[in-house]
């Protein structure tokens, strides 16, 4: 799987779109992360997850935050992607590639 991922509104099950919104995560972050990110160490056995850290620099429920680290866990079923959840963690100083800056 070394082609670019692109993902669809459609694409996005209806729980998706109700945690993207809560967690404040957009569709080309999703991507993004599965394009570019690197191995989430915490996917369940069978699932694959992808991480990737953004600069924020801006505010989040209330706090100001430099990082965004999103985390996207999904799945091949008969070789199409199936996105199961996206995590977000807001901070600074996030590990990134699997080595701290």
């Amino acid at each position: 799987m070394n082609s670019k991922i692109v993902i669809k509104k459609s694409d996005i099950h209806h729980h998706l779109q109700m945690r993207m919104h809560q967690r404040g995560v957009s569709l080309n972050e999703i991507e993004i992360t599965l394009n570019e990110g690197w191995e989430a160490g915490d996917a369940k056995e069978g699932t694959i997850g992808k991480v990737f850290v953004f600069p924020y620099n801006n505010y989040w429920a209330g706090s100001y935050f430099e990082e965004k680290e999103v985390s996207v866990y999904y799945r091949y079923r008969k070789e199409k992607l199936i996105l199961l959840t996206v995590k977000v963690r807001y901070g600074k100083d996030f590990v990134i590639g699997g080595k701290k800056k």
